[in-house]
């Protein structure tokens, strides 16, 4: 049995805001479209992280795993989401200067990160 299925003019539009409200149809294509904003804002956190381990890499020289640990390390002492504190490294690279706590989470990281790779426990800071 075939089934007709009548489309709006502008169904392929994502910008066309026709009446989504009317049933378990419109009830997916809201879901999709919350799916579809929260895809594009991890993959845009993605993008800004990666960009900030490759700095660190650089600036640091260590591999992406040790680089991306720092990352979270600063994130969790300044009590921030990693795509923040990423998006503020890549902005300090750029010339904005890092909040001073962030600077001195940043500091302390890599100290961390120094000191594990000398194979030493790292310093105690007060």
């Amino acid at each position: 049995m075939r089934r007709t299925v009548f489309l709006p003019k502008d169904w392929w539009n994502p910008r066309a805001e026709g009446s989504v409200d009317e049933g378990p149809a419109g009830q997916d294509v809201v879901a999709l479209r919350a799916e579809n904003d929260q895809l594009r804002r991890v993959l845009a956190g993605r993008t800004v992280v990666d960009q900030a381990c490759g700095m660190v890499m650089v600036l640091a020289p260590c591999r992406r795993g040790p680089a991306r640990s720092l990352l979270v390390d600063v994130a969790r002492q300044c009590n921030a989401q990693l795509p923040d504190v990423a998006a503020a490294v890549v902005a300090a690279w750029e010339g904005e200067p890092l909040s001073r706590l962030m600077r001195r989470a940043l500091r302390h990281a890599l100290r961390r990160l120094y000191a594990e790779d000398r194979g030493c426990d790292a310093p105690t800071v007060g």
